[in-house]
């Protein structure tokens, strides 16, 4: 059995993604869970994770991480 991500099922991989990136900024950072996910959805990381287009639902968290850090 094959299965293709594609753009209209890509979203079943974000939670996850957005959870590990969640772990690692309110231990990074120090912030609440709530601060830490409304910086993740508001973030250019995420708007290009979101499309599938990116390719970035490939990156494992410490890579999301590092690109998120970087636009600070």
């Amino acid at each position: 059995m094959k299965l293709d991500i594609t753009q209209s099922n890509l979203y079943l991989l974000l939670p996850s993604k957005v959870a590990w990136l969640t772990d690692m900024m309110t231990a990074d950072m120090g912030i609440g869970i709530i601060d830490a996910v409304k910086r993740i959805y508001s973030s250019e990381t995420y708007r290009k994770l979101e499309d599938e287009s990116t390719k970035m639902w490939h990156l494992g968290p410490v890579d999301l991480y590092q690109d998120l850090s970087a636009l600070k």
